[in-house]
């Protein structure tokens, strides 16, 4: 073998180890692109879409702070003063499908609150009473709903802290149209545990509201099958000077889920009138009465007993952006007893 035969088998052999160590090599794979969140603005402020999806999501809620004081204030601490705290979040989900805008609502509450037998959940070793609940969980489909939510009887009242014209939060299944001066719907609830007897009860509920100009008007009735008795509720608004006027009655037949003494300090009828002034861009004050008959009823259900009524007045004042206050003061005599003075001091901050 001769000199160039030599030297060209070796640069034959550094040529193939030079070759399979680049087929060896490794490479670098490019990073996926960051997908940064989107605002999505089609149902309103505050939602964005969930990445890779076209559902749009809003995240929202409170923290509060308030202050009961008065006589026996909540019926738990025996003192004439309580307080407690509580914490709100609300998730509201929306997508645009064919059938109409798709949205779900989950909403849940913790509260906390040092006098046992106010809540359910007592923090060991803490002395502290804590209660997590869901306020309101439900699918909605256009104008169809399913779920649990503040009903017509508590999601509408007065804008005072006076007033009693029913409260429920209801496992229920609706339908409601909206036009652009026209509301008119229908549900039907289940009413077994706030009844608190055996069976399945039902419920019903149908509502229509109207506004006119500065008037608003609400109808709403309701019957509940398992007592069978039922009851109706009218409110009106109008725009006068620099606030809104109110005037709402409630008539009940007999002592039912929706309206009766299960309520307390409801009974058969109540008449409650408000007026909302708007004294700055910050501060409203809201003068509030309400009368009650037959604060009672008997084993049949049948109303009876002594009338009732209050006079109350509410101010908010709205702190900053998004931190607010709320102070009521409220009078309530029931027949012939000795008036009683009850209120609260609320501080509120929304996101």
């Amino acid at each position: 073998m001769n000199i160039k035969s030599l030297l060209l088998g070796s640069a034959a052999a550094l040529a193939a180890v030079s070759g399979a160590q680049a087929a060896d090599a490794i490479v670098a794979a490019e990073p996926e692109p960051m997908e940064y969140v989107r605002v999505c603005d089609a149902f309103g402020t505050g939602y964005f879409y969930i990445p890779g999806t076209e559902t749009c999501l809003k995240i929202g809620g409170y923290v509060r702070f308030e202050v009961g004081f008065g006589d026996d204030t909540n019926g738990f601490s025996g003192g004439d003063w309580d307080s407690y705290s509580r914490a709100q979040l609300d998730f509201t989900a929306k997508s645009d499908t064919e059938l109409g805008t798709l949205t779900s609502v989950a909403s849940v509450r913790f509260e906390a609150n040092q006098d046992v037998g106010y809540a359910s959940n007592i923090t060991a070793g803490s002395g502290d009473v804590n209660d997590a609940y869901i306020n309101e969980a439900y699918i909605q489909l256009g104008g169809f709903r399913v779920g649990r939510w503040l009903n017509w009887w508590d999601a509408n009242d007065l804008p005072g802290e006076l007033d009693n014209l029913g409260s429920n939060r209801l496992q229920s299944i609706s339908y409601t149209y909206t036009g652009s001066a026209f509301t008119a719907g229908i549900q039907v609830d289940e009413l077994s545990r706030l009844q608190g007897v055996g069976g399945q009860n039902v419920g019903i509920e149908a509502i229509i509201q109207a506004a006119i100009g500065p008037a608003k008007l609400e109808l709403l009735g309701s019957y509940d099958f398992g007592a069978e008795d039922g009851a109706v509720r009218a409110i009106g608004s109008v725009a006068v000077g620099p606030g809104t006027f109110y005037l709402s009655g409630v008539w009940s037949s007999g002592d039912n889920a929706y309206y009766g003494v299960t309520d307390t300090g409801a009974g058969e009828a109540a008449v409650a009138v408000a007026y909302a002034f708007k004294a700055t861009d910050k501060l409203e004050i809201i003068p509030e009465a309400q009368y009650i008959w037959n604060t009672e009823v008997d084993a049949d259900g049948d109303f009876f007993g002594e009338d009732a009524w209050g006079a109350g007045v509410t101010v908010n004042y709205q702190i900053v952006e998004n931190f607010a206050a709320k102070v009521a003061v409220n009078y309530v005599e029931v027949g012939d007893d000795d008036g009683t003075v009850q209120g609260i001091v609320r501080l509120q901050r929304d996101f």
